[in-house]
């Protein structure tokens, strides 16, 4: 719940909204084309002009340390597109590969939560990662 105050507490004081579609629409349309609102445990939101992707955090069964979560969502998400070749600059891109990247990005951040630091990343494997992906989808999936 800390996070999500800390980012509505943040919303606030940028947009002086304290609801998170009105400021998020405010941001928008200042000119980023894309924001993500990462809410912790609570999950992520990506905002587009022309839509809303939201997802639910993964639950873990016991969250270890949760410092540097965000961090690591931001690495996935990252990384995710990076992958995929993934250009900005031509404005030419599926929108589902942001909706994909958001959910790396869940999982990369629920990898972190398991052990303390960075400690889970250093056994981490591709398909540890992909199957918690896929668990993901499937789990939201309906």
């Amino acid at each position: 719940m800390a996070q999500c105050r800390e980012l509505l507490v943040v919303d606030r004081q940028f947009t002086g909204q304290a609801n998170l579609v009105k400021g998020a629409r405010e941001i928008l349309a200042l000119g980023p084309k894309t924001m993500v609102i990462k809410r912790g445990e609570y999950g992520a939101m990506l905002f587009r002009k022309d839509t809303l992707f939201m997802v639910p955090g993964y639950l873990i069964e016991d969250v270890f340390d949760p410092t540097g979560a965000g961090d690591c969502f931001a690495g996935g998400f990252v990384g995710y597109l990076a992958e995929r070749g993934f250009d900005l600059k031509n404005g030419r891109f599926d929108v589902h590969e942001l909706h994909r990247a958001v959910i790396y990005g869940s999982v990369m951040g629920s990898f972190c939560c398991e052990e303390f630091g960075v400690e889970r990343f250093r056994n981490l494997t591709r398909k540890e990662i992909d199957a918690r992906f896929e668990e993901f989808r499937r789990f939201t999936a309906f």
